[in-house]
């Protein structure tokens, strides 16, 4: 079982910047390739990247890519997404997930923190 923990989210004008963590537990938390996804209100949820588990391959979404990016430390248990040049379509809540088998398949979900950009 894998618990996961948002943080860092917020109220940010357009343009600014917010980093959100995620805190992981379990010890193989090095295998897992972890995810970040959003959901705003209204619409369904999107993926918005992911990471391998070693750190060494990240993907994003073309409406994040240059401006989000997804660090991981496999020593602390902890994922990061450093959002810059934040948008008000940016607003949603987010969540981190964890593809424990590297299948695609998101096992584990946090229970999101919420990001506000306003305009």
């Amino acid at each position: 079982q894998v618990q996961l923990v948002e943080s860092g989210g917020g109220l940010v004008q357009a343009g600014g910047s917010l980093r959100l963590s995620c805190a992981a537990s379990g010890r193989t938390f090095s295998r897992y390739a972890m995810g970040w996804f959003r959901q705003a209100p209204g619409k369904e949820r999107e993926f918005v990247g992911r990471i391998s588990g070693s750190g060494g391959r990240t993907s994003y979404a073309d409406s994040v890519k240059g401006r989000f990016t997804i660090s991981r430390d496999n020593g602390k248990n902890t994922v990061s997404m450093q959002m810059n040049s934040l948008k008000p379509e940016d607003t949603a809540v987010y969540y981190c997930a964890a593809d424990p088998y590297n299948s695609g398949s998101y096992e584990y979900w946090g229970q999101g923190t919420q990001v506000t950009v306003s305009s």
